[in-house]
């Protein structure tokens, strides 16, 4: 604590990017007692120097206000990455190699459990339970897909939970089979929590862990505040329940980000379950943890036609099938889920990917009074395809657009598995970002991690330049040369914003989170690089090289 109004922290010789309503710019930051007590030149703050100030030279970086996530899994991803992680293999080989290395060391019977697996890895994009077979040694695997909307299973996880030919498909789910109906090895949406309820549920300190392996992950990031997109059991998902672990973290003194926690809308619960939220949130008052808004997940994802769609989808040949996707909530349900917890103050954080999930969305929060939508500030995350006649809702509703910019590219996900199966016209309608910041929306950004990176910088290259950098994707490849609806590109300026003081708009912090001011919390990214004047192609080579959480240094060298 600093002494006779000493700061305890000055970062001094940098560039300071303020983000206060004139962007104005400074060169040194103090902090004292987890703020930000004053902000100017080098000279400016050098009389808040005193023997106990530590202060760092940042010879010449770049600071921003900490990023914030507007989405993201900490907790899963932390957990698949100290479990058998196939996070950013391009290969069914290069996958079968990380299964096999991580059986060797595991007893006969344990479950092979973490995931992380691409679509585009596996020919057709499905992996089978013949090849995981091979590999497994007999154990029971379970392992969800980047995006956890589809699940990798083996015969032994199958025959454990009783699938065969004969199983059903889920309302809100699909069993992957071969032409004679028997379960080839994948599973999608509401059909993983077939096998997710019988694995081995992760124990309290396994959770921990992995909240803290999370977190440290953010914070390499330039990550210091966050909202966790689903908080609560999610078998259908294969995210376990982290509310105790956030709990813990928040008592033992381990939670150095500020979270907000989207409560799981359990869509087999019904309405019944707002008194266990509310008793959630009644728990979850430490300042560095807050249950206040609730998830509630709408529809799938496009790459296995579950996302909710207004027309059929495409075969191959471009003609139109019988089958649109579906709400995995009910209409009438979720109008009545909406009204209910809107009126008991919490904030609704919709999944709504196809056209048809967002029109509902918008019209269920459209159903809302007026200044009950005002003061929750809901939003809706993805938004992969919104039809035209949607567009001005937003702004009109005062609702935020929560996107993942990463998505936002014509990567091999998006060229094979879902233009040729929407058409020419909906393609079109794919990740509005420039369009819906043009109307008047307010823009939030998150990264959906670890369904993809966690990685501010590599969204802000995306929704910049609308290809992937060449940090990501593969240098010479499409994805890092053509820009996908470069119409819906937008500026540097805005890209930050939606990672800084669009975040903290959602979360209610923007008092005390977003820019860089005195009474702000000391919240500070350093970059090795300053994004506004290099080339943007070269956005996606810059790296945080020091992260500040509430004035303490949680990453970096000092």
């Amino acid at each position: 604590m600093g002494t006779n109004g000493h700061a305890d922290l000055i970062l001094v010789n940098g560039d300071v990017y303020t983000m206060d309503a004139a962007r104005s710019w400074a060169r040194s930051v103090a902090v004292r007692d987890g703020t930000i007590v004053a902000v100017g030149t080098d000279d400016e703050v050098a009389d808040l120097r005193g023997d106990r100030t530590e202060v760092v030279d940042l010879a010449g970086r770049m600071r921003l206000p900490g990023f914030q996530d507007a989405h993201v899994h900490p907790v899963g991803g932390g957990l698949e990455s100290l479990r058998c992680n196939l996070v950013g293999l391009r290969s069914r080989q290069e996958c079968l190699e990380v299964v096999a290395e991580y059986c060797a060391s595991l007893s006969p019977g344990a479950w092979v459990t973490g995931g992380g697996w691409t679509m585009s890895a596996f020919p057709g994009g499905l992996p089978t339970a013949a090849d995981l077979d091979t590999v497994t040694g007999g154990r029971p695997a379970f392992l969800p897909n980047r995006d956890h909307h589809s699940a990798w299973v083996n015969t032994a996880a199958m025959t454990i939970a009783g699938i065969d030919a004969r199983t059903p498909d889920p309302a809100d789910g699909r069993i992957e089979r071969d032409e004679s109906g028997r379960p080839t090895g994948a599973l999608h949406d509401g059909a993983m929590r077939l096998v997710a309820a019988q694995a081995p549920a992760a124990t309290d300190a396994e959770l921990l862990t992995g909240l803290v392996a999370g977190q440290s992950h953010l914070h390499s990031l330039g990550i210091t505040s966050f909202q966790d997109a689903c908080v609560g059991a999610a078998g259908e998902l294969g995210l376990p329940d982290s509310f105790g672990a956030y709990l813990m973290a928040a008592d033992y003194g381990m939670l150095d980000s500020h979270v907000t926690a989207a409560l799981w809308w359990d869509r087999d619960r019904g309405l019944g379950q707002i008194d266990d939220l509310l008793a959630r949130r009644e728990r979850a008052t430490d300042g560095r943890f807050r249950a206040t808004t609730v998830k509630l997940m709408l529809d799938g994802v496009c790459e296995t036609f579950t996302a909710a769609m207004s027309a059929p989808y495409l075969d191959r040949a471009g003609h139109p099938t019988d089958h649109s996707g579906r709400l995995f909530i009910e209409r009438e349900e979720l109008f009545e889920a909406a009204r209910r917890l809107s009126a008991e103050g919490f904030q609704l954080h919709f999944h709504a990917i196809g056209d048809l999930a967002v029109t509902t969305a918008l019209d269920a929060l459209a159903a809302l009074p007026a200044e009950q939508r005002q003061a929750a500030r809901h939003h809706l995350a993805h938004l992969q395809f919104i039809t035209p006649r949607d567009m001005g809702r937003f702004a009109e509703l005062g609702v935020v657009a929560n996107f993942q910019p990463l998505w936002a590219c014509a990567e091999i996900q998006m060229e094979e598995m879902t233009l040729p199966f929407v058409g020419a016209e909906r393609a079109l309608w794919q990740y509005q970002i420039g369009s819906l910041l043009g109307l008047g929306t307010r823009i939030a950004f998150g990264s959906d991690w670890p369904v993809s990176s966690a990685d501010p910088l590599q969204e802000i290259h995306v929704a910049v330049n609308r290809v992937l950098s060449e940090r990501l994707g593969r240098p010479g490849m499409p994805e890092c040369e053509n820009p996908f609806l470069p119409d819906q590109a937008i500026t540097v300026d805005a890209a930050v914003d939606a990672f800084t003081s669009g975040v903290a708009w959602v979360n209610h912090a923007e008092e005390v989170t977003g820019q860089l001011l005195p009474g702000m919390r000391a919240d500070v990214a350093v970059l090795d690089q300053d994004l506004f004047t290099i080339p943007p192609r070269d956005i996606g080579s810059t790296s945080v090289v020091a992260t500040v959480a509430g004035g303490t240094v949680v990453y970096g060298d000092r």
